[in-house]
C-alpha cells in the first residue's frame, strides 16, 4: 500500500472527511483491520484565506511546496491537496516534488467522462469558477464548464462557501438559493453540476437535483484510494 500525503485544513470539515472516506474505501478493498497508511498536514486556514483575499498565490505557492516536501521526505508516495481552489497551483507545486500530485479536476474530468456528458456547471469559490485552472483540466477532456452568469450569484456561492460551509453552518435559505443558480445553469444547458468546493456537498446533494452531480471529495478520494492501491 502506498502512503498517502494529505494537505488539509483548508477546511477542517473536508480535511476529516477526505481521511474518514479514505480509510473506508481502503478498509472496504482490504478488509480485516486494513486502514490507509498516511500523514496529515492541516494549515491554519485563515492564514491561507488572508493571503488569498490578497491575490498572494506566490506565498500560498511557496506554503504548499514547503509542506509537500516534508511530506515527501517523510516518506509518502503522493500528495493530496484536500480543497479545489489550491489546485490553482498545483502545477506549480509539482514542479518542485517528486512525487505525483492526484489532481481533484483532472480525476472529476474523468468521472463526467464516463457519463459521457459534455457540458457541466461549476460552482466553487470565485477562483475555481473565475480562473481557468479546473476548467482546463475538464476542456482537455472535451469537456465545457459553464458558470453562473451573474456576478452576484457567483459571490454569493463563495461567501457561503467561506462564511458558512467552512465554519460548519447549514442555512436553509444558502440552500434554496443554490438550488435556483443550480437550475440556471441547467437551463443554460449544464447536464450535471460539479460541486467544485469540498464543503458544497455539506448542504447540496444528489437528491436535490434533477442532473448528475458531481461531488469532487468524493471523485477524489476513490482516485487516491485507486494509487493507494496500485502495486
Amino acid at each position: 500500500m502506498k502512503i498517502i500525503g494529505l494537505v488539509g485544513g483548508t477546511s477542517y470539515l473536508s480535511t476529516v472527511d477526505y481521511y474518514k472516506r479514505i480509510n473506508e474505501g481502503i478498509n472496504q478493498n482490504l478488509g480485516a483491520l486494513n486502514f490507509s497508511e498516511c500523514l496529515v498536514y492541516s494549515f491554519n486556514f485563515q492564514q491561507i484565506k488572508n493571503m488569498m483575499d490578497t491575490d498572494n498565490w506566490s506565498g500560498i505557492t511557496s506554503n504548499l511546496i514547503s509542506v509537500c516536501k516534508k511530506l515527501q521526505n517523510s516518506g509518502v508516495h503522493c500528495i493530496v491537496l484536500c480543497a479545489n481552489t489550491l489546485h490553482y497551483v498545483a502545477d506549480e507545486v509539482q514542479k518542485s516534488i517528486d512525487i505525483p500530485i492526484i489532481n481533484i479536476a483532472t480525476a472529476t474530468a474523468k468521472s463526467i467522462q464516463k457519463q459521457d456528458l459534455t457540458k457541466v456547471g461549476l460552482l466553487g469559490t470565485k477562483f475555481t469558477m473565475e480562473y481557468d485552472f479546473f476548467k482546463a483540466k475538464l476542456i482537455e477532456f472535451g469537456i465545457e464548464a459553464i458558470i453562473p452568469i451573474s456576478v452576484e450569484d457567483r459571490q454569493f456561492v463563495h461567501d457561503v462557501i467561506y462564511n458558512e460551509l467552512s465554519k460548519g453552518i447549514f442555512k436553509s435559505q444558502s440552500k434554496t438559493r443554490y438550488l435556483t443558480i443550480i437550475d440556471k445553469l441547467r437551463q443554460s444547458g449544464a447536464q450535471g453540476i460539479i460541486a467544485g468546493c469540498t464543503e458544497i456537498p455539506l448542504l447540496i446533494t444528489p437528491s436535490d437535483l434533477l442532473i448528475p452531480f458531481f461531488d469532487t471529495t468524493i471523485i477524489h478520494c476513490d482516485a487516491v484510494i485507486k494509487y493507494s492501491l496500485m502495486n
